[in-house]
Parts: C-alpha cells; structure tokens; sequence
C-alpha cells in the first residue's frame, strides 16, 4: 500500500521466512537465512552486505531480541540514514532486554502501536520521550469483509450447523496468549450451550499440550484446532463471536479483523485493548484471567442475535476509524519521511522527482527494509 515511487519495500528474515514470507516474495524481495544462532556476530557482515547492495535508506526492525539488536547494529554499519524500531506488544516476546536499550543512541525512533503502548514503552522501558511515536496497527478493511458463503463453507467443513453457535479465537499458540484459559472457559460455556462450537485458529509450541486438555474436556468434540489458515476472513466469518485470553497484549491485530468482519469481541482489559475494544458497545473487556467474566459475556452474546449484530455492526464502524489499513500506512510514510528529510536533506518525494528527471547521483530510490525474526 506504500506509493511505489516513494518507498520500495523489502523484509530481510534472520531465520526463515515461514508462509507468510513465502507469499510476500511474490510481490517484493525476501531474504532469509541470515543469522546461523543467537551469538552470530556473522549476521552483521550479511545484513550490511545486503543493505549496502539494496543502497537501503530506512531500516525498520520489528519486534524485540536478535532482529532488533543485530538489525540496528547492521544499520549504523552500512550508514543507513535512517534507523527505526517498531514494538508491538507491552512484554514477551517484544521484552526489550538492556542490550537493546543500549543501542538507543542509533535509533531515530521507537514505534508504538497505541498511546497507552507509547506510554509504557516510554515510562517502563525508560525510552526518550522524543524517539517514541504512535502508529496504530491497521488492517484491510476491505479484505475483511464478513462472507456468507464462506461462512456455510467454512461450518459445513467442520460440521457445524446454521444455528449453533461458534466463539473463535486466532492466535499463535504460545504461553503468553494462556489458550488453557480459553478451553477451560468453553468447557464451562458448553455446559450451559451444548450446541456451541469453538474454534482455535493457528499454530506453535503450545499445540500437542493444548489438544491434550481439548481431549479431557465434556466438550472436546465440539473444540476445532484448524492451524495456521490462510482465510482468515473466512473462518471469521463462520463466527458469531471472537474472543482472546492473552495475559499481555498491545494492540491485536487479530481483535481488528474480527471487527472489521462485524463480530463482537471479548478481550481482557490489558495492554491497548480498550482503544479498539469499547466496553458494552463493540463487545466485553474483562479481568485478565477471570474466567467466570469470560463465562458470562460469551453466553450472553451467543445466546442473544440481536445484542451480536448491534455490537458487530459499532465494531465494523469503530475500526474503520481507528484501525484501518490507510491510517497505518500514512503514519509509516509520514515517519519515515520526516526522518529521511532530517537525516539526508531531502525527501522521498524529491527523491522520486530527481529520478523520473534522471538527475539525481544518490540511492536510486527509497528503499525501506524491514527487519524481523
């Protein structure tokens, strides 16, 4: 979404690129492979080769550990004129360890993903309060777009009937996301609406454990592990609520495609949530951890149409305010312009001109490159 004659994209991964890189090699350069193990010194030669020969002009690093120190650290090697650090969550796997905060002097800026995000990384992690700025995460609104027939696709795959009731989660399956919490709390809910379905949409760590609990539980059979998934709006669409049980957040990017599907969401109340989530009018913020909360809200929206299409319907329009795609992508370019101008003396957009005139003897284009494990 980024205007093509300002910045040109490209991701270098340290280890593998995984699904998600594979499909975006499609449309711009994906490097990876680059660190061999956590104390690689190596990877600073590499990545330096690589911004040098891709005459890089912005490096992003995205999240904490390896990616965000050997990134910068590459960074000021090839004499990258500008370095920034995007965070995306208020603890694992975005904890900033004292080496990190160490490199603060080679970072032009810190990104947060919401001003109470900005305000922790600022008054937690102790970072300047002038390096530290506000990108919202953004999705497709128009991508995520509730579908019919994808919902009776996606429900007679699974064998769900038309009218039973599914509540979905998608999120990694690591500790921090505490998906025990989220089969605990549908056991007890299933109990109460035998017909009910839930749905846990991706992969990791977690997995064999997870399904290990699914399969004690009254309510196993009606328990869906569908792994990684590409249709994301999809299977959105097969649910009639979507739920997270997370024990640390940011700003989920998932919470805004459920949204923006038109499901009502219930979160706890951690990390960002809130600015997306408004409690009693787009869905339920609870305690994080309090399982009985969790209980009451998913029965009162399962069992209640009407209270689900009037909180989905102020969700779509909440995000479409707050969360869009557009807004994300206007306040990266804008960053980044302002940083490129102040560090080089001009701009992107000068940058573009002198090269349609063909007069300009710098980098042959803007070129951001993104760092990330």
């Amino acid at each position: 979404h980024f205007d093509p004659m300002l910045i040109v994209p490209s991701v270098a991964c340290l280890k593998e690129p995984g699904e998600l890189g594979e499909k975006m090699a499609d449309e711009f350069a994906v490097h990876s492979h680059l660190i061999r193990h956590k104390f690689d010194i190596g990877v600073i030669r590499r990545l330096k080769r690589l911004f040098e020969s891709e005459r890089t002009d912005v490096v992003v690093t995205v999240g904490a550990g390896d990616k965000m120190f050997w990134g910068r650290l590459a960074g000021r090697a090839a004499r990258v004129p500008v370095i920034l650090s995007a965070l995306h969550s208020t603890g694992w796997p975005d904890d900033v360890g004292r080496l990190n905060r160490l490199l603060t002097p080679l970072t032009d800026a810190f990104i947060a993903v919401a001003e109470p995000h900005r305000q922790y990384l600022i008054n937690t992690l102790g970072f300047p309060t002038e390096k530290v700025r506000m990108i919202p995460n953004g999705i497709d609104t128009h991508r995520f777009v509730f579908c019919g027939s994808q919902r009776r696709t996606w429900r007679r795959q699974l064998g769900i009937k038309p009218g039973d009731p599914v509540c979905g989660i998608v999120a990694a399956l690591r500790p921090e996301k505490n998906h025990e919490l989220f089969l605990t709390t549908a056991e007890s809910v299933g109990r109460q609406l035998p017909n009910a379905h839930f749905l846990i949409v991706g992969d990791g760590s977690r997995r064999a454990p997870l399904e290990q609990i699914a399969s004690q539980l009254t309510s196993r059979c009606r328990v869906h592990f569908l792994g990684n998934c590409h249709d994301v709006p999809g299977v959105l669409s097969a649910m009639d609520v979507f739920s997270l049980t997370s024990r640390n957040e940011a700003s989920p990017v998932s919470i805004l495609e459920a949204m923006s599907i038109g499901l009502p969401v219930v979160a706890p109340n951690v990390g960002s949530i809130d600015q997306a989530v408004i409690h009693g009018q787009t869905g339920f913020l609870v305690e994080p951890g309090d399982q009985p909360a969790l209980v009451d809200a998913w029965i009162r929206l399962l069992s209640q149409p009407q209270l689900r299409e009037r909180f989905g319907k102020a969700a779509r329009a909440r995000v479409e305010t707050y969360g869009s795609l557009d807004t994300m992508t206007r306040g990266y370019h804008d960053l980044i312009e302002e940083f490129y101008g102040r560090n080089t003396r001009t701009t992107p957009a000068a940058t573009a001109r002198n090269m349609v005139r063909g007069s300009w003897s710098g980098n042959p284009r803007a070129l951001t490159h993104e760092v990330s494990q």
